[in-house]
């Protein structure tokens, strides 16, 4: 615990009382120690970090870079420049890409943030200090199992990476700009996420709108025109926000992100149709008609828009109910009681088609309409509930019901 308290080079003394005092290698012997004192020089030491906790994707770093840890590493998204040797971890001499051989000698560029490298590979580049050379070790799903592998690389392979950070351009501050260069680069990050939405990438896309949108939160308008503008566009990110949860599976983050839009406008189209699409694959069928029907009393030119999600959600609800009856087939045409029997009938090969009939002549009045239940059904419904023993050997009610015994009971 004390060394970890040290920085290279430093001497100290670390007192430890008994209360410390483990049993280790250094001290074997324990008994009658009250307080020992360590003289310790840190001469020399190697950072190694456990990025994921389970000792898979590990960290260590070689040669020490410039600057203080982590304020000068490239932690938010970067330009960055990098020479790097990729081999399998099992085979070192298996080396499948080194850039100062493969790419003539110059180092790899990449932007963080936007999924153009492996998981592992950034993850680890992003706690890494400029002129650091660290080696990573990686499994195969932070790795190239995720990512566009190189021909060389086995599917399922640990692969181990020496890395160089040589440098990295932090974004531009956007302090000082005028709100036109300011909406200007805003397009840019947003461009940027658009296009990770279109590869697929929703969560890559969903941290740039994002970042954008907290970024957003020291912008302030000078005028009605930079308010207006500035209203669509923070309108447009949060929707774009809601497409990337609805892309996730996650309808009800979704809702949330168009919720913020309509609590500023009511009658936005667009946040109408994206939280009816979101209520719609959450199957909250009432609320997203309401809000594709809503559509249209608010801008007549939506209507076509409207009519077809309106189809599509009358099409899920048919599919939703013609699953349930599928689901719950032959439950509901037994009479009560037998609800027990269903599954021995059809293992049986019994042919229900009989007891369907007659329910439907119990059940049913000679005009096709149901008929109300009375007292006497109430009671029926009562005697033939099945006993215990109709619960642990469903046949043996049907032995009893013939003997003319239609309850048994085990004193």
């Amino acid at each position: 615990m004390g060394i970890g308290t040290m920085a290279r080079k430093e001497k100290a003394t670390i007192y430890v009382t008994s209360t410390y005092l483990t049993e280790s290698s250094v001290m074997p012997q324990l008994e009658g120690l009250e307080e020992v004192h360590f003289e310790v020089e840190l001469v020399q030491f190697t950072q190694v970090r456990d990025m994921l906790g389970d000792g898979r994707l590990i960290k260590r770093r070689v040669v020490d870079g410039s600057g203080e840890f982590p304020m000068d590493c490239p932690l938010h998204d970067s330009l960055l420049r990098v020479h790097y040797k990729g081999m399998l971890l099992d085979e070192p001499k298996s080396v499948f890409y080194d850039t100062q051989i493969d790419n003539d000698g110059e180092p790899l560029e990449f932007c963080s943030g936007e999924g153009l490298v492996p998981e592992g590979f950034e993850m680890c580049v992003r706690l890494m200090l400029p002129g650091e050379k660290s080696i990573v070790t990686c499994p195969p799903d932070f790795a190239y199992d995720k990512f566009p592998r190189p021909v060389n690389v086995p599917e399922g392979a640990h692969v181990r990476w020496e890395i160089e950070l040589l440098g990295f351009e932090v974004p531009k501050d956007w302090t000082g700009l005028t709100f036109k260069e300011i909406m200007e680069e805003a397009d840019k990050i947003k461009n940027t996420g658009n296009r990770l939405f279109k590869e697929g990438k929703f969560e890559l896309a969903k941290a740039k709108y994002e970042k954008l949108l907290r970024e957003y939160n020291h912008v302030h308008p000078q005028d009605d025109e930079e308010g207006k503008i500035f209203a669509n566009s923070r309108s447009s990110l949060h929707l774009n926000v809601a497409a990337c949860y609805q892309k996730m599976g996650e309808y009800r983050k979704s809702i949330e992100a168009c919720n913020k839009v309509l609590d500023a406008n009511p009658v936005h189209v667009k946040a109408l149709y994206r939280r009816g699409m979101s209520y719609m694959l959450g199957g909250d069928f009432d609320d997203a008609k309401n809000d594709f029907e809503k559509m249209v009393t608010v801008d007549k030119s939506s209507e076509p828009d409207a009519t077809a999600a309106l189809v599509k959600l009358k099409q899920k609800e048919q599919e939703i109910e013609k699953k349930a009856r599928k689901q719950f087939k032959g439950l509901f045409d037994k009479k009560p009681g037998e609800i027990s029997e269903v599954g021995m009938e059809s293992k049986n090969g019994g042919d229900t088609a009989g007891s369907g009939e007659a329910v439907t002549s119990r059940d049913r009045d000679g005009s096709g309409k149901s008929s109300p239940p009375s007292a006497e059904s109430d009671h029926a419904f009562d005697e033939e509930k099945p006993g215990l023993i109709g619960r642990i050997w469903p046949s043996a009610r049907r032995i009893f019901s013939s003997l003319g015994l239609n309850r048994c009971t085990i004193l």
